[in-house]
């Protein structure tokens, strides 16, 4: 049979096709597969002291939070935990309105408490403190007598904070994300096991001190005594001598 030229064209076309064709699904099945997208890093837990830095006026309440240590306990527990926390945060006023000296009285352990002692084991938010049982139950210890009990009362959007030394209100929220709620306080959470036994009353004398002073005055008068007795006796002597 004889090939004619269109058959040969179409032979060729064909076979420029077949061969191209091969080509491309041989490079595509070389090729590597595309690298998967990696998945987005989960953000960490929140910072209490970063989120109090950016909304300034809590220098103090964050230098208390690095120093005890609080703030990175805060970020471990956050961590692994689903209850949340909740925390009550002094402004700067709030521990300007201190007695004088009165942190650099505590000591280290008292310092811890009395950070700890603004901060909920659990979430809870502003409309929710009206369900909380008081005295609420704080970090800083247990919520019974001779511990660290925080009373709260509600009326209507008002929340008060009432530590049996000093009284507050919730001023406002800093952050609430549903795990972490920080909420603006005015006064300084005064829990009485540390400030309760400040009295403003003066210390009686010691009463060993007085036994010292009646010693003292009673040693005079009898120096006086005998001064006087030697005097009385020199007298009569000089009077026997001159008869």
């Amino acid at each position: 049979m004889a090939i004619t030229k269109q058959n040969l064209y179409l032979i060729f076309t064909l076979s420029f096709l077949f061969f191209f064709h091969l080509h491309c699904s041989t490079t595509s099945a070389q090729a590597p597969a595309p690298a998967p997208t990696p998945a987005p890093t989960p953000h960490g837990p929140p910072d209490v002291a970063k989120i109090l830095g950016k909304a300034r006026k809590y220098s103090i309440f964050i230098r208390l939070l690095k120093s005890t240590r609080v703030s990175y306990r805060l970020l471990g527990e956050l961590n692994h935990t689903d209850n949340g926390k909740t925390v009550f945060a002094p402004t700067d006023k709030a521990f300007s309105s201190l007695k004088s000296g009165a942190l650099h009285s505590l000591n280290d352990e008292q310092r811890v408490e009395l950070v700890l002692y603004h901060v909920l084991p659990i979430d809870v938010p502003l409309s929710q403190f009206l369900f909380v049982s008081s005295p609420m139950k704080t970090e800083a210890g247990d919520s019974g007598d001779g511990e660290f009990p925080l009373n709260v009362t509600t009326a209507g959007k008002t929340v008060t904070l009432m530590t049996g030394v000093a009284k507050t209100n919730v001023a406002g929220t800093i952050y609430s994300d549903g795990q972490l709620a920080i909420y603006r306080v005015d006064q300084v959470l005064q829990p009485l096991q540390i400030f309760g036994s400040n009295s403003s009353v003066p210390a009686p004398a010691p009463e060993k001190s007085l036994k010292a002073a009646d010693v003292s005055e009673n040693s005079a008068a009898l120096s006086i005594a005998m001064h006087n007795l030697v005097l009385s006796a020199d007298g009569v002597i000089t009077l026997a001598l001159s008869l």
